[in-house]
């Protein structure tokens, strides 16, 4: 009766009441990191997914519109807000610098150096941008198991030390407490596998989606430089 009553005084409420200073400071660090790893991985789903419609709508509007003589017109009436539309719109303000022939740095080359300079830019500009919120997701998915690892030897420690002073070394005096530690190790999995699974997801979304980009990149380039190879095709 009396090891039944022991028993169901153990538990994860009881857990946290007999947490010290140092227990705290560990759980509130995975409560941290779980917290940021939900909120990026809620907001960057739905900035992808945001992103993804956007682009879709923006690359039909795109290739089925007008001429290539009003693309310009047409990008600076669209509404940019995709990496797509940013592109196309940088590789027309480009072109169109270009053309004008000033003598300046930026257009050091010609159009072709110029734009493929300005192509490059505006993809590490999106390459840096995608990769937002990553660290924190990697960091989490690797730190926080050993963090809670770091937490249940501690708490073992202080289980067996208290044990140690009552002098009750007994199976059911052991099992309890020990159990009640490995409390914090479940938490830093808890904490590390919905991190690891997004920071794995996401990576590969941005590797699909700037090999989309440089693509796009590449029909750019062709569209606004074919006018100028020599041949008088595309005036």
């Amino acid at each position: 009766m009396e090891q039944s009553v022991v028993v169901e005084g153990l538990g994860f409420a009881h857990f946290l009441g007999h947490l010290d200073g140092v227990g705290r400071v560990v759980l509130g660090l995975l409560l941290l990191m779980s917290v940021a790893s939900w909120y990026l991985i809620v907001t960057r789903w739905l900035g992808n997914f945001l992103a993804q419609r956007q682009a879709e709508a923006f690359l039909q509007r795109f290739w089925q519109g007008g001429s290539r003589s009003e693309l310009a017109a047409r990008l600076h009436a669209e509404k940019i807000d995709n990496a797509f539309a940013r592109l196309a719109l940088d590789a027309v303000d480009a072109a169109e610098e270009a053309a004008r022939g000033e003598d300046s740095l930026k257009t050091a080359g010609g159009l072709a150096e110029y734009l493929t300079r300005t192509l490059n830019n505006s993809i590490d500009q999106e390459a840096a941008a995608a990769e937002h919120g990553l660290t924190v997701l990697a960091s989490a998915g690797s730190a926080a198991p050993y963090i809670g690892l770091f937490g249940t030897v501690w708490g073992i420690y202080h289980a067996l030390v208290q044990i140690g002073l009552s002098g009750q070394g007994t199976l059911d005096k052991v099992a309890g407490p020990v159990g009640e530690a490995l409390i914090m190790t479940a938490l830093g999995l808890a904490v590390a596998i919905p991190a690891v699974l997004a920071y794995n997801a996401f990576s590969r979304r941005n590797r699909l989606w700037l090999a989309r980009l440089e693509g796009f990149a590449h029909d750019l380039y062709v569209l606004l430089t074919v006018r100028n190879d020599g041949t008088g095709r595309g005036a």
